[in-house]
């Protein structure tokens, strides 16, 4: 069975159609192998063996009949933000503690009545965070090195898919939150064009910026589990309505021709040394496979974070106002409305969240917004045309995803602006929506670094093409750990 554990999501896909192994058996496979190291890794807030065997039975029986789609037996860890049927979603905060939703998030309509799903994941207080150190259920550790964190806020879903709890897995990308902790744990995050896949049933953090992505093995299963849950949706307003490719064709066309660009403002001296020897070991790799490599710069990137840092929060202030004890989870009883509401709040929000909701609410205020706000949205535009001028000469942008290999658990927590500039490489593409995907390059100290590759809107085709051969040149094998 352990050989199981060390399939990829198509590898495992492809013997669950052969008949050679059950749904069953791979659920079962999971969920011993989440008894076994999750005490240590604190990777789920909730577990669902149970549900998991039950979901595989259905999947297994309709196998029996043909036309199951290729994704569906595969057991999935789904990041605890999304809504999921009778199974609580806690958003990593107690004001949700005892929440249970009626519905799925759309992202998880095309596996059949319902994923075959081995848990929830542990993640950032309603996604704010960089470590996974936010959550009130506790942090989530690497599967690299326990005494150090798995990146944030999807880091409980990439410690989960790294130490082989499940194959693949759901997370969500606002600031980088899919890319940055899949390169912390040695894994491959995608963050697809903003519209791509539905918000509806994720519970809002950013709402111009979140996006849902695949957390996975390698470059192949990622592109399967986009095909799974890309799509227009008319329940969000947001979904883009543009027709869903096939991801898996013409993946190992090669890069012959295609123009990459390494990114100057992200390569240097803010980024840690043994990051940048990975990320130019990958590039001439891909320029030894064919592609045409140069520099390219986007000259508004030392901007992002702080632009990032004042739109984020201002939607932020406005998202989380709805929890207030009245319509959602925790209530704490009071004396007047008003005074229930300040409780309720009080107790059921994490210093994170409260942190940002009075910077939001502070960009947003009369006599502020124009001088921090607008000036952030202005910021914002100003990036998207440095990023359709780098498209009229480049195909592919690369740079690293995180300016670090993973830290110590702790080492940032004091220091909330040291914890912000972990997200330095990752937010430009969040704020300009554009498909950015992270890529195992190579190790750093012993421990994984993430190799990002940007490309223009809803040109996730090229952008898995171009990644499948960055992969090929790290050479960079998959193996659950620890």
């Amino acid at each position: 069975m352990a050989d199981l554990l060390s399939l990829t999501a198509h590898e495992l896909s492809g013997k669950l159609d052969a008949g050679e192994v059950s749904v069953r058996e791979a659920a079962e496979a999971a969920n011993r192998r989440v008894e076994e190291v999750d005490g240590d890794l604190n990777s789920f807030v909730t577990t669902t063996p149970e549900l998991a065997l039950e979901r595989a039975g259905r999947v297994d029986g309709l196998l029996r009949n043909g036309g199951v789609r290729p994704w569906e037996g595969v057991p999935i860890a789904v990041k605890d933000v999304l809504s999921t049927r009778g199974v609580r979603t806690t958003c990593g905060s107690k004001i949700l503690e005892e929440f249970t939703p009626l519905y799925d998030a759309s992202a998880l309509k095309n596996f059949g009545d319902a994923p075959v799903m081995v848990g929830k994941a542990n993640m950032d207080e309603f996604a704010m965070g960089s470590s996974t150190e936010n959550s009130a259920y506790g942090p989530t550790k690497n599967p690299w090195d326990l005494n150090r964190v798995p990146g944030g806020s999807s880091g409980g879903s990439a410690a989960a898919v790294a130490a082989g709890e499940g194959w693949w897995a759901l997370g969500t990308d606002t600031g980088g939150s899919v890319r940055q902790p899949a390169a912390l744990c040695g894994i491959v995050g995608l963050k697809p064009t903003y519209g791509r896949v539905s918000r509806y049933g994720l519970i809002s953090f950013g709402s111009s910026l979140d996006c849902i992505g695949p957390m996975t093995r390698d470059v192949r299963d990622s592109a399967l589990l986009l095909q799974a849950i890309a799509g227009h949706d008319p329940r969000d307003s947001t979904s883009a309505n543009v027709e869903v490719p096939d991801y898996l064709a013409g993946l190992d066309a090669g890069v012959e021709g295609l123009r990459v660009g390494v990114v100057t403002e992200l390569m240097d001296e803010r980024i840690d040394a043994g990051v940048r020897e990975v990320v130019s070991k990958v590039a001439a790799g891909l320029e030894a496979a064919g592609a045409e490599v140069g520099e390219v710069s986007l000259p508004h990137a030392y901007y992002a974070l702080e632009a990032y840092y004042i739109i984020a929060p201002a939607e932020v202030s406005s998202n989380l106002a709805r929890f207030d004890g009245v319509r959602y989870g925790l209530r704490v009883q009071a004396d007047g409305v008003h005074e229930m509401y300040r409780k309720t709040r009080e107790a059921g929000f994490g210093a994170e969240a409260k942190r940002r909701i009075m910077l939001g609410t502070y960009a947003l205020s009369s006599g502020y917004y124009d001088a921090y706000y607008a000036q952030a949205q202005k910021v914002r535009t100003k990036i998207v045309e440095d990023f359709r001028d780098a498209y009229a000469r480049y195909d592919v942008l690369v740079s690293p995803t995180s300016p670090s290999v993973a830290f110590e658990i702790g080492a940032k927590t004091d220091d909330p602006l040291a914890m912000y500039l972990q997200d330095i490489c990752a937010v430009p593409a969040s704020l300009a929506g554009v498909p950015a995907i992270s890529i195992p390059g190579g190790l750093a100290d012993g421990l994984p670094v993430g190799v990002q590759l940007m490309g223009d809107h809803f040109t996730e085709p090229m952008l898995l093409r171009a990644a499948r051969a960055a992969e090929q040149a790290a050479g960079f094998e998959f193996a659950p750990r620890p």
